[in-house]
């Protein structure tokens, strides 16, 4: 358990973050540089950022409806995970080490192997706006009951997490990525320009 002040904050400073390294040097790479893969099977940068960019264009603006449209305007002090939620959630968040613990394949609709219409051109500026329309939403969460506002998934509309799950399981899942993208960038074949 923990407070909803303490989960905003976790979320706020993760996607900061985020944000701060897509601004200092993701902007920055060239069409060759977001296009390159180490192997035929690995995502490139630009196809990492487009999978994290099709999450938000379903759970941005799924979440800001049901924060307006909820009836749990009051919000509690203390925010508790559903178990289907902290299982979902912990399993995108990064080990001790910064580690993958485990990984995922992603579903057809977010995977720009299966769907290339995901990678537009425009995958670092949408993903800067985005990062920011989620600190928004983070912000906006403290108006609601993180607890009893229920956000359906991406994958089913039927299982439904709580939004202070949701919210975790983006921000990791982003985060996740995020760390995927600076090993991309570390790889000794990566290039220069």
């Amino acid at each position: 358990m923990m407070t909803t002040l303490e989960l905003r904050s976790t979320l706020s400073e993760i996607t900061n973050n985020n944000l701060q390294q897509a601004t200092s040097w993701m902007s920055k790479l060239s069409e060759k540089q977001l296009n390159w893969r180490p192997n035929p099977g690995i995502w490139s940068i630009a196809e990492v950022i487009a999978h994290l960019n099709s999450y938000s264009r379903y759970y941005h603006p799924t979440i800001q409806k049901k924060i307006e449209t909820t009836r749990f305007r009051t919000a509690k002090e203390d925010f508790m995970s559903s178990p289907l939620g902290r299982s979902a959630w912990k399993s995108m968040k990064l080990g001790r080490l910064n580690n993958v613990k485990r990984k995922f394949k992603a579903p057809k609709g977010h995977n720009p192997s299966v769907d290339p219409t995901l990678v537009q051109g425009t995958e670092v500026k949408d993903f800067l706006t985005q990062q920011q329309e989620l600190l928004l939403i983070i912000e906006s969460s403290a108006e609601v009951n993180a607890r009893k506002v229920k956000i359906p998934i991406s994958i089913s509309k039927i299982v439904r997490l709580r939004l202070g799950d949701a919210l975790l399981f983006i921000v990791y899942h982003n985060e996740r990525h995020m760390h995927q993208i600076l090993n991309l960038k570390k790889h000794k074949n990566f290039p220069n320009r």
